[in-house]
């Protein structure tokens, strides 16, 4: 039997393939569109979900079911003697509360990791978990290795509307007007558990220098690395916008030229709060 297994959600952003590729487990979160239930990347493609997003139809997202997280938790457990599964920051979702609750019946084997991250960030930890099981770390080994890590990392992200905001009750209808009228760029960040205001910019170029700066300020002081971005994993992320993103890595590269870049989609669970168009970076010190 093998030592440990490592078990995520879609919020990770790693699709279905990509999990087979690596080894690990891949629960799809249930998104809600009109009434009818979709499940990212078995169902539902990005490309879809933009095509009905904008479309002005009702988006929401939910959990998976408790049977379905069992049954795979189950089924894994014949192949190995423990489970880590990382789900969704416990700030921005339940699915970590009801995973805990599902734990208490498995003696110990499932071990549910609350390192307070989601999407590029979130995926950096899954790989961690990945590369410490590979070295042998028991599930309870490397849970506790993540949750102490928790906290080093950021996202921050520039958002081309506020319409999505206003409809998912988190702005009013005045503000997101004002807010379009104005022509402004609020740039939002996730430290930890919850989704905050950060800053405003009226264009692409300054909400690129406020996040590359914001940025910096975090490798360089909150997590004790140099300015060229050694010892870091830098990300970015985006809403159907691939040609700024790749654009956006460039510039990162040549801002912090030791550290390795990623690219990836944020997740639908994200993107159905903040609409197409926006554009993230996202940074996680090197753990293993």
């Amino acid at each position: 039997m093998k030592k440990t297994g490592v078990f995520t959600d879609s919020n990770s952003g790693i699709t279905q393939a990509q999990a087979k590729e690596l080894g690990i487990k891949v629960i799809p979160m249930p998104v809600l569109i009109d009434s009818e239930e979709y499940f990212e990347d078995i169902t539902l493609t990005q490309e879809k979900f933009y095509e009905m997003l904008t479309s002005n139809v009702s988006v929401s997202t939910s959990q998976p079911s408790p049977e379905t997280v069992m049954k795979l938790w189950d089924e894994a457990l014949e192949e190995y003697e423990g489970i880590v599964y990382i789900p969704m920051s416990s700030g921005l979702s339940g699915s970590y509360q009801t995973a805990m609750m599902l734990a208490e019946d498995y003696d110990g084997r499932v071990q549910v990791v609350n390192n307070q991250r989601i999407s590029v960030t979130m995926r950096q930890s899954v790989l961690d978990a990945l590369a410490l099981a590979n070295e042998g770390k028991s599930a309870e080994e490397i849970c506790k290795i993540l949750e102490e890590d928790k906290f080093n990392s950021s996202i921050y992200i520039m958002l081309d509307t506020l319409s999505y905001l206003k409809q998912g009750g988190r702005l009013t209808s005045a503000v997101a007007a004002l807010g379009a009228m104005l022509k402004i760029k609020p740039v939002l960040q996730i430290q930890g558990e919850k989704l905050d205001a950060f800053s405003v910019a009226r264009t692409l170029s300054s909400a690129k220098n406020i996040m590359l700066n914001a940025v910096e300020k975090d490798i360089v002081k909150r997590f004790g690395c140099t300015a060229d971005g050694e010892g870091m994993h830098l990300m970015v992320a985006h809403t159907q916008n691939l040609e700024n993103a790749e654009i956006f890595a460039k510039e990162i590269q040549e801002r912090f030229p030791k550290a390795d870049i990623y690219i990836d989609p944020l997740s639908l669970s994200v993107s159905c709060h903040i609409g197409p168009g926006s554009l993230a970076i996202a940074c996680a010190k090197v753990l293993i």
